[in-house]
């Protein structure tokens, strides 16, 4: 069996897709998936799989969790071994000034590659910085000036349709559950 985390996209966000995590996890259970865990209700559900093929997984959880809940449902997946690379590979000081700066992991849909979703991602020079990843992107805003950051004006652009964000702690604490399983 293989261990994967799944990052729903828009759910239980300003009253839109309200899912129940209880729900979630049933539903995936009920489809087959082994050693269902969520955690917290921004749509994280850790599951694993004997499937290995990425896109038929996809295929087949986008379909449970749409049918289920009615929804056109989007979701990103990665393995644990995938999550290790994007927590250990962090640009050089990603995360370790949580009092100055806002950490988040933008985590991008295949096939939209890190270097196609640079192109889209704009920051303010001395607020933001933004590194490619492996399947992510790296962004960070100095928490003084976060109201001049350009991250939320992503959320108006097409390309945000093909990514999920999680912060840092969200991130890191999910691959500590994918290893704890």
């Amino acid at each position: 069996m293989n261990r994967y985390v799944v990052l729903l996209r828009g759910i239980n966000v300003g009253g839109k897709n309200l899912i129940k995590m209880t729900a979630l996890a049933a539903s995936l259970a009920e489809a087959g998936f082994a050693d269902v865990v969520t955690y917290i209700q921004s749509g994280n559900v850790l599951v694993s799989s004997k499937e290995l093929r990425r896109p038929a997984l996809t295929k087949k959880i986008e379909g449970v969790l749409g049918k289920r809940f009615d929804y056109r449902a989007s979701v990103v997946i990665r393995d644990t071994k995938e999550m290790k690379r994007i927590v250990t590979r962090a640009p050089s000081g990603f995360g370790v000034e949580p009092a100055r700066y806002h950490y988040d992991v933008l985590f991008l849909k295949e096939p939209l590659t890190a270097a196609e979703a640079m192109k889209s991602v704009k920051t303010k020079e001395g607020v933001d910085q933004a590194h490619a990843g492996a399947g992510v992107l790296y962004f960070s805003r100095l928490i003084a000036r976060k109201s001049s950051s350009q991250l939320p004006r992503i959320v108006g652009t097409p390309i945000y349709q093909r990514m999920t964000i999680r912060n840092w702690n969200t991130t890191t604490r999910l691959l500590q559950l994918m290893t704890e399983a």
